[in-house]
């Protein structure tokens, strides 16, 4: 009995924490419709929606490691570390839709990124559709905002509650004005 106690009083004591890790994540009924989604982390995990970053300002990329625009990690990186205390997210999500820029494995990405630029932004498992398009994320970021991905690095800005999608061009750098003041408009959006 008083195993069944110290067990009964560890779950006692464990119950606010796992309370408040099940409110971290809406149930689907509750999420917009563009985080009910489902994905795999980079590397180990199950697939899963997204609705954990219901209610974050997220801007959703895709990536490549063999692209002239590659270099844009940096600047993402530096754009999660500015505004991530904010309720802001970055989800990458690497693929190999144009010009096979991204052949590589997800455990030879996730080496590949944090490597070169030292990225802890959450990011995804690889995309192989052709093109990006027929993945339902992207048919959905692209069928809302009516911009397809062009090319790697193509940037959707959500808001909050999942309403207000923007789209950036490719050349659109990470840390740019444009991008910026779009970032902190949501942010100070309710």
């Amino acid at each position: 009995m008083a195993v069944a106690l110290i067990a009964l009083s560890d779950v006692v004591r464990a119950a606010p924490a796992m309370a408040k890790a099940i409110e971290a994540t809406p149930p689907a009924s509750a999420c917009p419709s563009i985080y009910q989604h489902r994905h795999a982390p980079l590397l180990a995990g199950k697939e899963d929606t997204l609705c954990r970053y219901a209610g974050q300002v997220a801007l959703i990329v895709n990536t490549a490691s063999q692209c002239g625009y590659t270099g844009q990690y940096r600047d993402l990186q530096a754009l999660y570390d500015r505004y991530k205390d904010r309720g802001f997210v970055i989800l990458g999500f690497p693929a190999n839709a144009f010009g096979r820029q991204e052949p590589g494995s997800n455990q030879q990405i996730a080496q590949f990124c944090e490597a070169n630029f030292g990225v802890r932004f959450p990011m995804f498992g690889k995309i192989e559709a052709t093109p990006i398009t027929r993945e339902p994320l992207f048919a959905e970021l692209a069928r809302r905002t009516g911009t397809a991905p062009g090319w790697n690095f193509h940037k959707y800005l959500v808001s909050r509650d999942g309403t207000r999608i923007t789209s950036f061009a490719s050349g659109v750098e990470p840390l740019s004005g444009q991008l910026t003041a779009a970032i902190e408009r949501e942010l100070a959006s309710r």
